[in-house]
């Protein structure tokens, strides 16, 4: 059996109560850790793939594909923070340029964007997206055309006026090698589908026009690999919440697990039908055109690599496309097993007595999730779930999330 192997660093949870090493009462302080202590909290947790189900040219399109995605990774650093390489130059500590890599920029991203080098401030509410000096008041009242979209940044001209800058024309160069890498692999692609995604997603981030690839995206049903790219998810700006994120997941489907799946996939809307809420909440109707498949994540890049991450993809976001024709669900099944193992299972085994944890399986928790990642990722619950690993992960885990980090 081919596998790809995956290195992911996972912390020891801190709910297990309090510590894994739970030291005595006399050594408990309310110190401030080290860098180091906090690098330190990760451990080593191994992810693979099977990929002897794929064909030859699937196999040579995972770099192709990874190649495009790790191009996501720094322009979300510039959507992030700005200037990453002159902020890592100018740290000396091994360990503290070691957690600004991990959080893209000197922000701990686990405790609320609390600063962890000195000097350098609150975390900017609308990260990089928006002129640093530029109040709330001030935005509203320009008379900018498109300030709200998605897909561009707000700057000032020469003479301190706001305006926007699309993306397309910010990231012109890394946008053209993101897209030619794509239509390489769509060249390699045996599956029709995928091969016309990939062409149209190619065409997509060069011009910021992503509707059509998302009518494709979802047409694709075949396929054995997947991409996620672009910008997509806007939790980045936390001023407005206007402005979408950089970010992409490369994926390799598990035929057999999404197999089990395919039973679900109808039921669907008639499960959304029978949500005990207000019928005013259900006029509007899901496609039933979409899918639900399991997934193993290979490497992802960009706002998916950064703070806390779930373990399901509910796309696309785009509303008009959901209502023509659905979503498709992307059970994320590796990271589901990896955060199942070393959060879950230690969890239980302190807060479940021992005559009923035969009953925490991951089966149970992956079908917990498939049912959640339909309803609690609809339009009126608004809570994304996405998760991704990469082949040098590092990983942090809390109460109820678990973060990961490409190295």
């Amino acid at each position: 059996m081919q596998k790809i192997s995956l290195k992911i660093l996972c912390t020891c949870i801190a709910v297990i109560l309090f510590s894994c090493n739970n030291p005595d009462k006399s050594e408990t302080k309310n110190t401030e850790p080290t860098m180091q202590q906090r690098v330190d909290e990760y451990a080593t947790v191994k992810l693979t793939t099977d990929i002897s189900k794929l064909s030859e040219p699937e196999k040579k399109m995972i770099p192709l594909l990874i190649d495009a995605a790790g191009i996501m990774d720094t322009l979300f650093a510039y959507q992030a923070y700005g200037n990453l390489d002159s902020l890592f130059q100018s740290i000396s500590d091994p360990a503290t340029k070691k957690f600004a890599e991990i959080n893209y920029g000197p922000w701990d991203r686990l405790s609320n964007d609390t600063p962890f080098i000195a000097g350098v401030g609150a975390k900017p509410l609308g990260a990089n997206f928006y002129p640093a000096d530029m109040t709330k008041n001030e935005f509203e009242k320009a008379d900018l055309k498109d300030k709200t979209a998605l897909y561009d940044f707000i700057r000032r001209d020469k003479d301190g006026k706001l305006i926007t800058v699309p993306f397309h024309e910010q990231f012109k160069d890394q946008l053209k090698r993101a897209g030619n890498l794509l239509r390489r692999a769509a060249s390699l692609a045996e599956d029709k589908g995928l091969k016309n995604f990939l062409n149209l997603r190619a065409d997509a981030i060069e011009t910021d026009q992503f509707q059509k690839s998302d009518f494709a995206w979802l047409d694709m049903k075949n396929n054995g690999l997947d991409i996620v790219i672009g910008p997509i998810e806007t939790y980045e700006d936390q001023l407005f919440g206007y402005k979408a994120a950089y970010e992409s997941y490369v994926l390799v489907k598990d035929k057999d697990w999404s197999q089990r799946l395919e039973k679900y996939a109808s039921f669907l809307p008639q499960l959304q039908d029978s949500l005990s809420v207000d019928e005013k909440y259900k006029k509007e109707k899901s496609g039933s055109d979409g899918d639900l498949n399991a997934y193993d994540v290979v490497y992802y890049a960009g706002s998916a690599n950064a703070g806390g991450k779930t373990i399901a993809i509910n796309l696309p976001n785009d509303e008009e496309v959901q209502l023509r024709k659905g979503t498709r669900r992307l059970q994320l099944k590796n990271a589901m097993q990896a955060k199942f193992d070393k959060m879950m299972t230690p969890i239980a085994n302190i807060l479940i007595t021992p005559e009923q944890r035969k009953h925490v399986n991951f089966d149970a928790f992956f079908a917990n999730t498939m049912l959640a990642v339909r309803f609690i990722s609809s339009k009126y619950f608004s809570i994304k779930l996405s998760v991704s690993y990469s082949d040098r992960v590092r990983c942090r885990r809390s109460a109820f999330s678990l973060s990961c980090y490409s190295g």
